[in-house]
């Protein structure tokens, strides 16, 4: 990965995406396929026990697919809705997109993956081994029999001094977001590439180890009807194998305003019913977005946003990749802030950082 290349220019530039007239009602989208059943010829293991995907022509899509999928973009786009409609950004016209995927994503995914699936499962496999140890030793209090006094239970006087130990989960009582910023600087630097890499690598992680995940991206000002763009590229409603494939629609597209796709996120994620809700932000500058979303303004609704979620008991996590670092720190808070010096690094470090939270 050459960091070194000059940057692009970053000037912004409001154009309409394909579809984002279409979208911008609910009845609209109907163009767009499901990909339930869309096709990928797997799954031979390669000599690094890594799942060897060979790309293929996306199978045709049934109607009822399609139906379904339709009808959860509209959930999507309604639930958002209903979200930030008691926010600053309620007069902001928003889109969420549930992106297809193609030949050349799958092609992608295929070359970014190399070498990165060795290194997810090597942790996955050091990780599950404790999350069945801390199940097994997990007791839960206030029985009348069990296998452990509990003495400090004594001083109750209701004779429910025992702990019985509860039986392993199926799976961890954590649940992961990422969201990308989509905005144009994400171009620079290999920035792009390298959180395409870290999003493959927290998708397979979580996918190994059975947590749900919903990895989102977002830009602002595509066009004047659609001044917020959300790309619901995984989520854990309405989940799908080829959602790896469709991660590779990540771009680097116009503005950012972070607050509202935070919003929007988190509260996804509030109403989940794992102990441990985890939300990283994976951006490379600070917001800005048309008319005036920027500066203290924008800061002061992001950090409004953390403090919200924060007392329903979610965790933030802000992965600094581009130049703003220092802002990004200012605005998280140095307890929730990671500086990401070495993108090549930068996907089995954010791995670790998910596992400690397990």
């Amino acid at each position: 990965m050459d960091l070194d290349r000059p940057a692009d220019d970053d000037a912004i530039a409001l154009k309409k995406s394909a579809d984002s007239e279409e979208s911008s009602s609910d009845a609209a989208n109907d163009s767009d396929g499901s990909d339930d059943d869309a096709g990928m010829e797997s799954s031979d293991l390669g000599e690094s026990s890594a799942p060897a995907y060979h790309p293929a022509d996306p199978e045709p899509v049934s109607e009822e697919a399609k139906r379904q999928e339709r009808a959860f973009r509209k959930k999507l786009n309604q639930d958002a809705r209903e979200v930030v409609s008691h926010s600053i950004h309620h007069k902001v016209k928003l889109v969420v997109h549930r992106p297809d995927y193609d030949q050349a994503n799958q092609q992608e995914y295929v070359r970014l993956s190399k070498g990165l699936m060795p290194i997810v499962q090597e942790i996955a496999r050091k990780t599950l081994p404790l999350l069945e140890h801390e199940a097994s030793f997990d007791f839960a209090r206030n029985h009348y029999y069990g296998s452990k006094f509990q003495a400090d239970s004594v001083a109750y006087r209701d004779f429910r001094y025992f702990a019985k130990k509860r039986p392993p989960t199926e799976s961890p009582s954590l649940v992961v977001g990422l969201r990308v910023d989509e905005s144009a600087s994400m171009k620079a630097f290999g920035r792009l590439e390298a959180a395409k890499r870290a999003v493959i690598a927290v998708y397979e992680f979580c996918q190994e180890c059975h947590i749900p995940v919903l990895i989102y991206g977002d830009t602002a000002d595509a066009s004047r009807l659609e001044q917020m763009s959300v790309y619901a590229y995984t989520d854990f409603e309405r989940t799908d194998a080829n959602d790896r494939f469709r991660l590779m629609g990540i771009r680097a597209r116009s503005n950012n305003r972070d607050g509202m796709a935070l919003r929007i996120m988190a509260e996804r994620l509030a109403v989940t019913p794992q102990k441990t809700k985890l939300l990283i932000s994976i951006s490379d500058g600070q917001p800005k977005a048309m008319d005036d979303y920027t500066g203290s303004y924008a800061i002061q609704d992001m950090q409004q946003t953390i403090a919200e979620y924060e007392r329903k008991g979610l965790t933030f996590l802000a992965a600094a990749i581009g130049q703003d670092k220092d802002v990004i720190s200012q605005i998280y808070g140095n307890e929730r802030f990671l500086d990401i010096t070495n993108l090549h690094e930068f996907p089995a470090k954010l791995v670790r950082i998910i596992a400690r939270y397990l």
